[in-house]
């Protein structure tokens, strides 16, 4: 079963995809804070990430920097959500994939098989 962290401040968000990602089969951990990320991780070991772009304490981009220079996380796959024109900041800053708010959460588990999997 691969593990998904979501990195999400919004309740309502999370709460759905926690559920669709759980009935395809995946194990769910949801993060709030930004600043909880790369502790909860480090016991979670997930196998890729979901974050929005814009969270209460900190941008999803600075997370993904943080990943990217952490031994032991750095190369898990990185999706990033955001309504806002951000894909070439976070694509330079090492994320694997892109999504644009609203996007379509039944699409995901495909998504996320082939960032694991390569």
């Amino acid at each position: 079963m691969a593990k998904v962290m979501i990195v999400d401040d919004d309740q309502t968000t999370t709460s759905l995809l926690e559920t669709l990602l759980e009935l395809d089969g995946f194990d769910v951990m949801t993060v709030s804070r930004g600043g909880d990320v790369i502790t909860k991780a480090e016991t979670f070991m997930p196998d890729i990430f979901l974050m929005d772009y814009h969270l209460a304490d900190t941008h999803g981009v600075d997370i993904l920097r943080d990943i990217r220079k952490h031994e032991g996380l750095h190369t898990i796959p990185v999706v990033i959500a955001s309504g806002m024109d951000v894909e070439i900041e976070v694509m330079d800053a090492g994320a694997n994939k892109f999504l644009v708010k609203p996007f379509e959460p039944a699409e995901l588990p495909t998504l996320f098989n082939e960032l694991i999997n390569g």
